[in-house]
Parts: C-alpha cells; structure tokens; sequence
C-alpha cells in the first residue's frame, strides 16, 4: 500500500536504509535454525547433510544416542534412519534492532535443501519487519503472502517490502527458532524495565505492551513476570484485579502463576473475602489455597442444586450452544492424543471435577474454547485456547499439574489451530 502518514512515509523511508545481512549474520542463521543429521544407512555408512561427505562409523549405537562429528568439516551431528536421499525445510530467523528512534524487529525467511551425498543449499531472504515506536504504536513492512488460511508461510519472495495495512495480523507476529545474539534497544525500552530479558514473551508483545501500557510496564519493573505474562497472552480486564496485584508487589508477593493466581481472586471474591488483603491475595501456597477454594466452591454447588439452578443450568446449555456451537464436533488427533472441544455446560462441570481444577464455570468466557485432551478415554489436560489471539491460554492436567504429555498436547493443538479459525470463520 501507499504510505498516507507522516510515520508510515518515514518507516517506508527508513527501511530501505536498513543494512542488508553480513556474512556472520547468514551463517548464524543456517547454522541454528535446522537440525544438522548424519543419514545413516543400513550398511553403516553415516552421510554428513552439511557437506555431504560419507564414511563408515565402529561406534553406530553411541553415534545414534550421543549423535556425531563429521571428520571432514566438522559439523556436530544427530544420528537419523532414512532412505530418503533429499530433506527439506524452513524456519524462521530474527534480528532486534534500532533505527533512528523506531525499534526495530526484523524476520527472515530461511530455507534449507540437503541431498545425501552434497553440500547443503541454504537460501534466506526477509519477509517482516515490525517497527515500534517509542509510545508502542506499530508500522508493518512485509512481502506480500499468499491468502490463504491454513498457511502463513506463503511469501511473494520477489514482492516489495512495503508497508501494510494488517498491523493486527498473526501472521505478522513471527515465534523465530533463533535470533542474532548481537541485538540493539531504544532507550525507552531500558527506561521502562526491559534489561534483554524476554520471559518467554515474543519480543514483539512484549516491547509493545511495555511502552503502551504503564500496568506491563509495571509488572515488568517488580519482577512479576508470570503475571506480564499471562496479562499479555491473555488480554483479561487488568482494572478487576489491579489494586490486588499491587498488594502483592508492596508486600513483595511474586505472583508464581498468573492464571492461578487470577482464578484465585476470581473464587475469593465469589465467597466475599477481602481482595484488598495481604492474607488472601499473598498465599504462601497458591496452588494449595487455589485448590481449597475450588474444593469448596465445588461442595457450595453440590448443596445448590435447587429447581432454579436446574432452570439456569438448562439457559447455560443454551446460550454455551450458541455461542460455542459452531466448534462442536472439532476433533484432532496425533494417533495417541485426542483433543476435542468440550461440548456442554455439564461435560465442562464433569470435567473440572474429575481434573480437580476450575474448568467448571469457564463456559461464561466468552472469547475462550475449552478442550480436552485425552488418552484411550481418560482425561490428561484441559487445554484453553483464546478466540483473539488463537494462541493457548493454558493447558491443566489433574490438580494444575503439567502431564508428560504437557509439551505435545501444545504442540498438537497449535498445528491445529487454523480449523478453529476456520470455524469461527465459517460461522
């Protein structure tokens, strides 16, 4: 699009200006964002993917456990089986910078082509750039990308890098494999708390949250970064649980899980406590006194089971039927995990009680899907996802704890987030 703004002409100035990739820089890129493998064949002979260089190995278990070092170029290896004689791949690459007074997040796109026997083609070209200014107001540079809804990664290679108008698209807000160690900040940032430290936060987020919001920033400075955390991913109303969140930052309460803690003052409020109280919003244990309110909301509803509950329970299915209706028989599946949407106010009550959290009453969440992830019937996880962002607010299983299965419960559902998407846009 043609820059209209006075700040959207200066972007577009300024990114032209911007350096292209050195030669370090490329080589970072290709050496850490892909799996380097020796392609072991069936008769012992390892194949370098690096450089393509071939020999024979007298220690095929160990190299298969503790991978291996190509005695040609060098490269550290892991062991793979295969007959496939070409792998492919892409990921992503990110370089933090400044320009002028704009911070500046740049992604690159980068490919990788191994054919067994040759020396490894890498090719990398930039698709993104995210300039932030100094009051967290965003301008997009991007190639154009092919519309379509279950794939972000179709870029126009030969399109111009110009500015766009979907500031707000997720396919802009790129989770690189790995950035460039060597990164610049704007003084702001520094003013405002950030010390290169992302905890766990797209860079992205974070350094617009903290510039726009003075509540990030905030929680930022006092350590709480759980909270940040969970405020950013979450896009709950901060204002509800403000004045209980800075109780806890004068008493020097580091809040250890932002989605605990918020459902814990959600649950004191519900039973009258004082919320303004050090002695309830600075438990020493928050899962054990999370669990204890959960218990005993649990057992108040058990003796609540009146006629007009029953009415209201019966309006409940109705309105969860309409407004989540149309994720009903959404269904995915890795052939041992399956992760199904959860499809009436009683199966959420069921579930919340047989995992012993408080997944009961989150079918009043209007911008949130409940799944459930299971194993041949029995329940791992309880997994929330937003309807805003499409990202995973979190996944539970029994008592709060993470499963075993905790990382590949996120993974299965994040490879299948666009049918959600593609639900929503359905409907």
């Amino acid at each position: 699009m043609k820059p209209r703004t006075r700040i959207q002409q200066e972007v577009a100035r300024l990114s032209k200006r911007l350096p292209k990739l050195t030669a370090t820089q490329k080589a970072y890129a290709f050496l850490h964002c892909f799996k380097h493998y020796a392609i072991k064949r069936a008769d012992g002979t390892n194949i370098c993917t690096e450089c393509g260089h071939s020999w024979k190995s007298d220690h095929d278990l160990a190299d298969t456990l503790c991978g291996c070092t190509c005695p040609h170029c060098g490269m550290q290896l892991e062991a793979l089986r295969t007959r496939n004689s070409v792998l492919k791949d892409n990921e992503y690459f990110s370089i933090v910078t400044t320009c002028k007074q704009y911070q500046v997040i740049r992604f690159f796109f980068v490919k990788s082509r191994y054919k067994a026997g040759q020396t490894a083609e890498y090719s990398i070209y930039e698709v993104v750039q995210r300039w932030i200014s100094p009051e967290g107001t965003t301008t997009t540079v991007a190639r154009l990308r092919g519309m379509f809804t279950l794939y972000y990664d179709l870029w126009a290679e030969h399109s111009d890098m110009e500015v766009r108008k979907q500031n707000k698209l997720r396919a802009y807000d790129i989770s690189p494999v790995c950035t460039y160690p060597r990164q610049r900040f704007i003084p702001e940032l520094k003013r405002n708390g950030f010390k290169g430290d992302f905890h766990n936060i797209l860079p992205y987020d974070l350094f617009t949250a903290i510039l726009s919001d003075s509540r990030a920033e905030t929680l930022l400075k006092a350590g709480q970064y759980a909270m940040l955390r969970h405020y950013i991913r979450s896009s709950f109303n901060m204002e509800r649980y403000w004045a209980s969140v800075k109780i806890c930052i004068r008493n020097g309460y580091t809040i250890s899980d932002g989605s605990m803690w918020q459902d814990t003052i959600d649950l004191l409020r519900h039973f009258g406590k004082d919320t303004n109280n050090p002695k309830y919003v600075c438990p020493s244990d928050l899962k054990a006194e999370h669990d204890k309110l959960v218990a005993k909301r649990d057992l108040q509803r058990e003796r609540e089971q009146t006629e007009q509950q029953r009415v209201k329970a019966i309006e409940d299915e109705k309105d969860y039927l309409k407004a989540k209706g149309i994720f009903f028989g959404l269904v995915f599946s890795d052939n041992l995990i399956r992760v199904k949407v959860i499809e009436s106010v009683k199966e959420m009550v069921e579930e919340g009680r047989m995992m012993h959290h408080c997944v009961g009453d989150y079918h009043r969440r209007k911008n949130s899907l409940i799944l459930s992830a299971t194993i041949d019937g029995k329940r791992i996880e309880t997994v929330e996802v937003s309807l805003k962002t499409f990202e995973i607010v979190q996944s539970r299983g029994v008592c709060n704890r993470n499963t075993e299965y905790h990382n590949r419960i996120i993974s299965l559902v994040n490879s299948n987030v666009n049918l959600i998407r593609e639900r929503m846009k359905a409907a």
